[in-house]
């Protein structure tokens, strides 16, 4: 899994599964990635500033159960 945010676009993308997806609008800020098979590849979150972080300048981000590979 990827996480990766791009302060210049304010977007957050979670990538559970490199692979060729079909895209999935939920609204105008939230898009899913799903596989060939309909798994969900990956998470967009535009506006992630307030949509994620609430628009606080101080971020924090906790990583759980986290293995190296």
């Amino acid at each position: 899994m990827k996480v990766r945010y791009d302060a210049e676009a304010d977007a957050l993308y979670i990538e559970l599964k490199a692979t060729t997806v079909t895209t999935k609008r939920l609204d105008q800020d939230i898009a899913v990635d799903y596989d060939a098979e309909g798994c969900i590849a990956g998470i967009e979150i535009l506006s992630a500033q307030e949509r994620v972080f609430g628009g606080t300048a101080q971020r924090q981000v906790r990583l759980e159960n986290i293995r190296a590979v």
